[in-house]
């Protein structure tokens, strides 16, 4: 279903979004997705239709029974444009790769890591920051695979 907002694309038309003067979708429903792709930095005409809803349950969860969130701690990922306050989409349905910011658990404590390969290809967990960087192994459990960083644009951190 496609609709139409009742202006051109200026930032006049996209206003309504962004100060909350339309209603908030219904569960399932959805947010609008704008057509066209807003340029950054550079302004352009752009287009105001709405190309589909977009729920964000459906975009950003691909297993629900296995997704949970969490909230990070530190910059030490900021490399990985992971910063203090994120929220971070898990599953553990999800197989860990190298390259994969995973959620494991060692020694009775939890850390955000990324995996890498070793020369001789085996899993490697490396916290950045740390001195941790050891193969993965028995003692380490994957409790999940980062697929989605929700990252706050705004000053202050959130309580929630």
């Amino acid at each position: 279903m496609l609709a139409v907002l009742p202006e051109r694309a200026t930032a006049h038309a996209v206003l309504p979004w962004l100060e909350g003067d339309l209603d908030r979708p219904d569960a399932g429903t959805g947010w609008p997705l704008l057509a066209a792709p807003i340029p950054a930095g550079f302004p352009a005409p752009t287009d105001d239709a709405v190309e589909r809803r977009l729920c964000l349950d459906d975009h950003l969860i691909r297993n629900p029974e296995s997704t949970f969130l969490v909230r990070v701690s530190g910059d030490a990922l900021a490399g990985a444009g992971i910063h203090d306050g994120d929220l971070l989409v898990m599953d553990r349905a999800t197989p860990p790769l190298a390259g994969n910011v995973v959620l494991a658990i060692m020694d009775g404590a939890s850390v955000l890591a990324r995996l890498s390969r070793d020369a001789q290809g085996r899993l490697r967990v490396h916290a950045a920051g740390t001195e941790l960087n050891r193969p993965l192994d028995d003692t380490i459990t994957m409790a999940g695979v980062a697929r989605w960083v929700i990252h706050r644009l705004w000053p202050g951190r959130v309580s929630s």
